[in-house]
């Protein structure tokens, strides 16, 4: 299933939230990418409640994938120097009550859309599809 709004592009996935996250990681890899930097959200986000005096379990788990495309990025800046701000390029594992979603940011028209193709195909990989 997909969900899209303003701000993400949403896609359920059927199975637990470490067999998603091993999909993500396996789909950037195998279209040649390098992951910089996995940011542990959910982790940081349990880790640091209580001392924010909250009790709310916001995720199960959640993880955030950073890479980049050097070909996908050159042609978007060449075409504007200021879609660095989009820069670098993350999918999302969402796992709440069970229910897991893998996600992107919704890129703006135009050359950006580029992007989001690409994050498109790196999540139907993940999905199987």
């Amino acid at each position: 299933m997909v969900m899209a709004d303003n701000m993400a592009v949403l896609h359920t996935y059927d199975g637990a939230f470490d067999d998603a996250t091993f999909s993500v990681e396996s789909a950037i890899l195998n279209a040649g990418l390098v992951i910089d930097y996995v940011s542990h959200t959910g982790e940081m986000l349990a880790r640091t409640g209580a001392d924010l005096g909250s009790e709310v379990t916001i995720f199960d788990a959640a993880d955030v994938f950073l890479f980049c495309s050097a070909m996908v990025s050159r042609r978007v800046m060449e075409v504007d120097p200021m879609n660095i701000v989009h820069c670098p390029y993350s999918i999302f594992v969402a796992d709440q009550q069970g229910g897991v979603v893998i996600g992107y940011h919704n890129y703006p028209d135009g050359i950006m859309k580029e992007v989001q193709a690409l994050l498109e195909g790196i999540v139907q990989e993940a999905l199987g599809d």
